[in-house]
């Protein structure tokens, strides 16, 4: 598949908008007392709380400060988790700092549909950090987050980011070099199924992207993807199930990951063959405020600072160092070795954004379900 002239650098992806916070309306006064969390955290996952630490001189919370601690609530997906145990006593210690107050942290982590649902089921978050733009909306469209959401946070809220990757078998017998080779008749492809698994709206959209991102119509981009498809012999629910399904069943000749995913194992020693294929999906995780539960807990004071300090160096250094793409330009050049450019980088946008990709691809009777329908499954 040729490409096409249409390639987005990196930094330019990778800018900052500048934007932040600044909601008059929005506002809270800091004088607000913080009110105790009655959601079950349980019921989704068991909460980690990170605490702070008393003051070196031995004096009490009480004694150094007369603002009363806080609680924040923080709910995001699995793989962010290595990454906010090391963000968020950074971010306690500044606050305590700067504002002379305490704040205890519930974290909340798994796969993020199942987090979106947790939140809309009553699991009240001060903050949401998901895996796709969709999940959020979800929250606004439940009237737990305001609209404009995207807009409050610096680079349109998107915190950081990650590609595509085929991972291989080890020596990549089949010799995958990149999306074209997994519609050829002797591979089989394992890749979670976009109908349940957010993330697995990732993979679909990049090999669809693939043909349409580099000059080829949706009729090309059908063949292809649904060629593709072909290939898979079960439709995991799940990206943790289609990783099982390629590990530990041993089914498959390549599996559709994410970049941050297979840099994660290879620093807990688990290095996995891949390839990044030079036309790629921009995948884009956000973070936003849940307007709803911090105006109710008396905490959108703190909950907009952390937000925003999620976007400064300190931050995305630790975002970083766990496999995702960071978004400030300083970190972006900092590992600049470790995250290669990808020539031919699309995002949501060039899809026209979730709401068209979900009516147009995975609503029911749409393209993926048309896809199933003629290849048997």
């Amino acid at each position: 598949m040729a490409k096409s002239g249409k390639s987005t650098t990196q930094h330019e992806l990778f800018r900052q908008s500048g934007v932040g916070f600044g909601k008059a309306r929005r506002r809270v006064l800091a004088g607000l007392l913080g009110v105790g969390m009655s959601v079950a955290i349980a019921a989704c996952t068991t909460p980690t709380d990170t605490t702070t630490t008393a003051p070196a001189d031995g004096t009490s919370a009480a004694e150094t400060t007369s603002k009363p601690p806080l609680e924040l609530t923080l709910v995001s997906y699995a793989v962010t988790q290595t990454a906010y145990e090391q963000i968020i006593p950074q971010f306690v210690e500044k606050w305590k700092t700067e504002q002379g107050q305490d704040v205890t942290f519930n974290q909340s982590y798994g796969g993020s549909g199942s987090q979106t649902r947790a939140v809309l089921d009553g699991l009240e978050a001060d903050v949401v950090a998901l895996a796709l733009a969709l999940d959020t909306q979800k929250l606004e469209e439940g009237g737990l987050i305001e609209e404009g959401w995207e807009s409050e946070a610096p680079n349109d809220s998107i915190v950081h980011r990650s590609v595509a990757v085929i991972v291989t078998r080890e020596g990549n017998p089949k010799n995958i070099q990149g999306w074209e080779d997994l519609s050829r008749d002797d591979v089989q492809v394992v890749t979670a199924n976009p109908k349940t698994s957010g993330g697995a709206r990732w993979n679909f959209l990049a090999l669809w992207g693939a043909v349409s991102q580099t000059g080829g119509d949706d009729a090309a981009a059908l063949d292809f993807t649904q060629k593709v498809f072909g290939n898979v012999p079960v439709l995991p629910k799940d990206a943790r199930e289609a990783t099982d399904v390629f590990y530990s069943r041993n089914q498959g000749d390549a599996l559709i990951n994410y970049e941050n995913e297979v840099l994660l194992a290879a620093i807990n020693g688990e290095e996995q063959p891949y390839i990044i294929p030079d036309v790629n999906i921009s995948i884009d995780n956000p973070v936003a405020v849940v307007d709803s539960y911090v105006d109710k807990h008396g905490t959108r004071e703190v909950a907009e600072a952390f937000v925003e300090f999620l976007f400064t160096p300190e931050a995305q250094r630790e975002f970083a160092k766990v496999g995702f793409r960071p978004v400030e330009p300083t970190v972006v050049e900092e590992f600049a070795d470790q995250f290669p450019p990808v020539a031919t980088l699309f995002t949501v946008a060039d899809f026209e954004g979730w709401d068209v990709i979900q009516e147009k691809f995975f609503a029911d009777g749409a393209v993926f379900d048309k896809i199933q329908s003629a290849i048997g499954q």
